[in-house]
């Protein structure tokens, strides 16, 4: 069986670190993988890159002058839309055309035009995509938030400025057109997501499955660390650990974070002396940090998150959406307990009460959370083996597998 994964990139970003994991994962199970990207940034032998820099170039700039002159000429939300209008021709590819399956991941920012899935579609192969986040059952938006508008006809969209349709209306259609004549099976990497599509009305009838991201679980260790140079505290203080990419990007809720440490500091006295917390990842106005009223380390932007997670005893996330938030299979592959908002798949990792804590999104119902998991006893190695079983790489490439299997026996 010989399958092309096609994703921006094969290191930038989250879809494109998992994308290349599934590759080598399914290697191991005997399958010819290849991945084509017009980002190359590892040496891997299975990752081709197509089309010429300079046009890849050119097609981006192209796409991002089209959305910002429909969007108000607001550079604020450039980077928020997607219209998949400008892309590479990859039917051509030589990987592609002896590929029997293509399986799509994250194609935006001119790598995949809606028009180029359509002539991938015309080659009678078995289309795959997998959804890392809303994009495909909205208009633009690769995140609905609070808004509805995607359940029905996309228009008035924040991120265009505009009123009645717009952007969003005419991106949504295409999308509809694509979806009706193109056979499409598409993934979706929790069931939350999956929930989001089936309650659209581009993907209400489509054919879907629920396949999670892949992940290294062998490359975390429970064992419980101490190692001074990442957090320097004594063995009576239970280590709480948070991170991401950008702390305070508002979608990861550094303010309910903030909240949440007044409130435990101001109602829960006994619970805030046992609590020392761990931050790692970018911040732009470091002047939050000074801010918080609990004992903290901030490591700054880090690398081996695996080290990290091990001196750790607690993993915390207050994001108000997650599609499935990587720091909770982390936490819990190093053997820390997760206490988590939960819009999202959280739920797809966390066992409510049995493995850890799902709270609403408020700093009382957090601070709840927390103080369940300091009261509770659950084996680390327990938790890790949760994770192994549920996301480890050959469990997710075995589910893939047998996807392809049913999708080529129906052709």
């Amino acid at each position: 069986m010989k399958v092309v994964l096609i994703n921006r990139s094969d290191a930038l970003g989250g879809a494109a670190i998992v994308s290349l994991r599934l590759v080598k994962a399914l290697e191991q199970l005997g399958i010819d993988a290849k991945m084509l990207v017009i980002d190359k940034r590892t040496h891997a032998p299975e990752v081709g890159v197509v089309g010429e820099p300079w046009a890849n170039k050119w097609r981006f700039l192209l796409e991002r002058l089209y959305i910002f002159l429909n969007n108000g000429l607001s550079r604020e939300n450039l980077f928020k839309i997607d219209t998949a209008t400008c892309g590479v021709d990859v039917a051509r590819h030589p990987w592609v055309k002896e590929a029997d399956i293509v399986v799509l991941n994250w194609v935006n920012q001119a790598m995949l035009s809606l028009s180029g899935v359509a002539a991938l579609a015309r080659m009678g192969k078995p289309i795959v995509w997998t959804m890392h986040d809303m994009w495909n059952c909205t208009g633009i938006c690769h995140h609905a938030y609070d808004c509805q508008l995607y359940k029905e006809v996309c228009h008035d969209c924040p991120l265009t400025g505009k009123k009645g349709h717009d952007l969003s209306t005419s991106t949504q259609r295409r999308k509809q057109r694509l979806y009706s004549q193109a056979s499409i099976h598409f993934v979706a990497v929790s069931h939350w997501l999956a929930d989001r599509c089936r309650n659209s009305s581009l993907m209400k009838t489509a054919s879907l499955s629920v396949i999670p991201n892949s992940f290294p679980a062998n490359a975390y260790a429970f064992q419980r660390r101490h190692d001074t140079a990442i957090c320097n505290v004594g063995p009576d203080k239970i280590v709480v650990v948070m991170g991401a990419a950008r702390l305070d990007d508002p979608v990861k809720g550094f303010d309910l974070f903030m909240n949440l440490l007044h409130y435990i500091k101001t109602s829960m006295p006994a619970l805030a002396d046992k609590l020392h917390f761990l931050l790692y990842g970018g911040i732009r106005d470091k002047a939050l940090l000074d801010k918080l009223e609990l004992p903290y380390t901030y490591l700054g932007y880090a690398k081996e998150i695996n080290k990290i997670m091990e001196n750790a005893d607690i993993v915390l996330s207050t994001s108000r959406y997650e599609t499935l938030p990587t720091t909770l299979v982390e936490g819990m592959a190093s053997g820390c307990i997760p206490v988590s908002t939960g819009n999202g798949g959280q739920r797809d990792i966390v066992t409510h009460l049995v493995n850890g804590y799902v709270a609403e999104n408020d700093a009382a119902d957090l601070a709840k959370g927390l103080e369940w998991a300091v009261s509770h006893t659950i084996g680390r190695e327990e938790l890790h083996r949760s994770v192994e079983q549920k996301f480890d790489s050959p469990v997710v490439a075995k589910a893939y597998k047998d996807l392809f299997v049913r999708l080529l026996a129906r052709r």
